[in-house]
């Protein structure tokens, strides 16, 4: 981590008739989108196109915690802050947030909501609309501005007590699945493909998008946010600049950005250069990437300082800028009361509880300028989101009642599975589950409901009273989704067999808790990643004196 506090700020803010980025080399690809449905997407030089991819008065604490529990999400996002806001004081702006409904183009089925809150931010390449234009060549002020496509993917993940964000950033140079999806012009429906996943949203638009991300990931997407060129530079003016430092210079004749060493405030039209550039580095979408996370993470912390939120008329400016800048969807741009119920829930949200995670990646083995996921890697990853659904509600403490409960960690739970189900292996399969998170599972079996049907509902079984073995029950039924009950009373095993988790064993005498798998079984919580997904994740608040 480098620390630049001792150099010079070169202000690019001041310069608003900077040259666009003119990524010309995309025309070609464009032209070919046009025909639905496009074939794949013909870009082949990955590290070698042209300019890049994709208060202190009363109240001040609260008028905080609102633009936080928006603006923390991200650049894109930042315009659902400004809903999150004191609506009373700046409902005018909110009349400018464009919105499209497209719940009913996402013809495929859907995963179920769990009391998260998944937001999937978009930053769209698209030349159509006012001030796009000038970033294309000719093509791009024809009537369908030559196609689009995804410069930016990230899925923002708020836990369901409102406390923590993690956005998940997907290379658009990843060759995935994309499933069927209707085309977005015509509505005709095309087929499964597979295909790099920034060209779902230049077929199908945020629908196919959306529809990609959950039959990848098997996680719900409740809103998404869109934002284009100019609503980012807007963004970013309103702010008044972010902030940058780099390791060298930039003198990129593509983008026509040319920056010094060290550190730059730049404005909206150098931020769009910046966060789009590819001819720096080693030229790939994931270092860019890595440079969109640190940007964003300087937008939390530029968003949420006192500078902006106790200066009433920069407020106002800035929330009018990001309302007008982006495009959601209705149910989220007109349901004011749940907009205000995730803002007023988000106290806890600081900058310091905002992460930024990549995909883990590797190259494809067939085009190395393209990418595939890691496996299992990406797949824990996506499992982890899919079971942050509890609602954590704080103990009450009373005068009475002041003596802590028994607690233990996974590790000293003694857990045998049973299948309750007709399912083969199913046992194996939980196991495998808990041991990885950490869980001393001893032991595997069937179990034999008396009617001979299978068990409905996963349960949980402990022999003692105790207070460990309760500990330990409650302990492992905290692990399993849906969480099951939990009763005294062992259940007979049949063909048990021993099962080692390569866990250290518990202490001598540690009661065994029986897990019963039945038919409503969904999935053990995932909490430990691989090291593949901690070192591809940074801290929005531990990035402030860094030098990309």
């Amino acid at each position: 981590m480098s620390d630049y506090r001792g150099g010079p700020v070169v202000d690019h803010g001041r310069d608003h008739r900077a040259a666009g980025t003119q990524p010309g080399s995309r025309m070609a690809r464009r032209a070919a989108a046009a025909v639905p449905p496009p074939p794949p997407p013909d870009d082949r030089s990955r590290g070698h196109r042209d300019g890049g991819g994709s208060g202190r008065g009363k109240g001040s604490g609260q008028t905080k915690m609102r633009v936080l529990a928006w603006v923390s999400i991200g650049m894109t996002s930042v315009m659902v802050a400004g809903a999150l806001t004191a609506y009373t004081l700046y409902r005018d702006a909110f009349g400018n947030i464009k919105e499209k409904s497209v719940k009913e183009d996402i013809i495929n089925p859907r995963p179920p909501d769990t009391g998260a809150l998944n937001v999937l931010l978009v930053g769209s390449d698209t030349r159509a609309g006012a001030g796009n234009a000038r970033y294309g060549q000719q093509l791009a002020r024809a009537a369908d501005a030559g196609g689009k496509r995804t410069d930016t993917i990230i899925l923002m993940h708020i836990s369901p007590n409102r406390d923590k964000a993690q956005l998940i950033s997907f290379p658009r140079d990843s060759l995935v699945q994309i499933p069927r999806c209707k085309n977005e012009a015509t509505k005709q429906e095309m087929p499964a493909r597979r295909d790099m996943i920034n060209s779902a949203y230049n077929s199908g638009g945020i629908a196919c998008t959306i529809s990609t991300l959950e039959t990848l990931t098997g996680i719900r997407v409740n809103h998404f946010v869109e934002v284009d060129f100019s609503g980012f530079k807007n963004i970013v003016d309103a702010l008044g600049g972010i902030e940058i430092c780099l390791k060298s210079g930039v003198n990129d004749k593509a983008s026509k950005l040319v920056l010094p060493p060290g550190k730059s405030l730049l404005n909206g039209e150098k931020a769009l250069g910046y966060v789009r550039l590819r001819h720096y580095g080693d030229g790939s979408d994931i270092q860019r990437i890595k440079r969109q996370q640190i940007f964003l993470s300087k937008v939390v912390a530029k968003a949420t300082s006192s500078e902006l939120l106790t200066d009433v008329g920069r407020l106002r400016e800035f929330i009018a800028a990001a309302a007008g800048s982006v495009t959601m969807d209705p149910e989220l741009a007109n349901d004011t009361e749940q907009l205000i119920q995730i803002a007023t829930s988000a106290r806890a949200m600081t900058a310091n509880g905002v992460k930024f995670t990549t995909v883990p990646w590797q190259p494809d083995a067939e085009d190395p300028n393209r990418v595939v996921w890691k496996d299992p890697d990406a797949k824990e990853l996506f499992a982890a989101i899919r079971t942050d659904t509890e609602v954590v509600k704080p103990t009450p403490t009373t005068a009475a009642n002041n003596t802590p409960k028994v607690t233990v960690k996974p590790e000293q739970v003694k857990v045998q599975v049973l299948n309750g189900t007709k399912t083969p292996g199913r046992a194996r399969e939980v196991a495998d589950m808990l041991a990885k998170e950490g869980f001393n599972v001893v032991g595997l079996g069937n179990f034999e409901a008396a009617d001979g049907q299978s068990l409905a509902k996963t349960e949980i079984h402990y022999a003692k009273a105790a207070d460990v073995a309760v500990a330990g029950a409650t302990t492992l039924a905290g692990a399993v989704l849906p969480k099951p009950g939990t009763q005294q009373g062992k259940v007979a095993a049949v063909g048990p067999q021993t099962y080692s988790s390569g866990v250290t064993a518990p202490a001598k005498g540690t009661p065994v808790t029986q897990l019963v798998i039945g038919e409503d079984f969904d999935s053990v919580k995932v909490t430990k990643l691989p090291d593949s997904v901690k070192d591809s994740t940074i801290t929005a608040s531990e990035q402030k004196n860094v030098c990309t």
